[in-house]
């Protein structure tokens, strides 16, 4: 198996910012003092807030831990809390009853709809073999109350 080395080469995408950047400085000199103050203030806060992320993002890095194969958030113990199991679990329990009774609702109408249609079968005056007689079908539309 072969294995590429990946190395950073210079994209469209950067070679664009490189010709922004450097037009942006073109014009740089031709600007009265307060636009440029504010622009170094406004680069000064953009470094600084730069920064902050970068310490947040290392701040999380560093609570997570490794442990017993699985990365985790937090707590470093490997046995948390039985009400924090129970809570893992709610949401999947809650799925599986809700499952469960969806399953037995509509069992049960489907035994009341064969109920029903086996009642009227067996009240009506037709006995239940005329129904699988294939004049039948044509006996009931030529004798319809019109």
């Amino acid at each position: 198996m072969s294995t590429q080395r990946i190395t950073s080469a210079p994209t469209d995408l950067d070679q664009f910012g490189v010709v922004i950047a450097n037009r942006l400085s073109d014009g740089l000199n031709d600007l009265p003092h307060d636009i440029s103050e504010r622009l170094r203030a406004a680069r000064v806060r953009a470094v600084a807030n730069r920064q902050a992320s970068s310490i947040k993002v290392a701040e999380v890095a560093s609570e997570i831990s490794y442990s017993g194969g699985a990365a985790t958030l937090g707590q470093d113990d490997a046995n948390p809390i039985w009400w924090q199991r129970l809570a893992n679990l709610l949401p999947l329990l809650a799925l599986v009853i809700g499952l469960i009774t969806i399953a037995v609702i509509q069992d049960e109408i489907r035994v009341r709809e064969l109920a029903e249609v086996d009642a009227e079968l067996l009240t009506d005056e037709l006995p239940p073999s005329a129904y699988v007689d294939p004049g039948f079908a044509q006996f009931m539309r030529s004798n319809q109350p019109k």
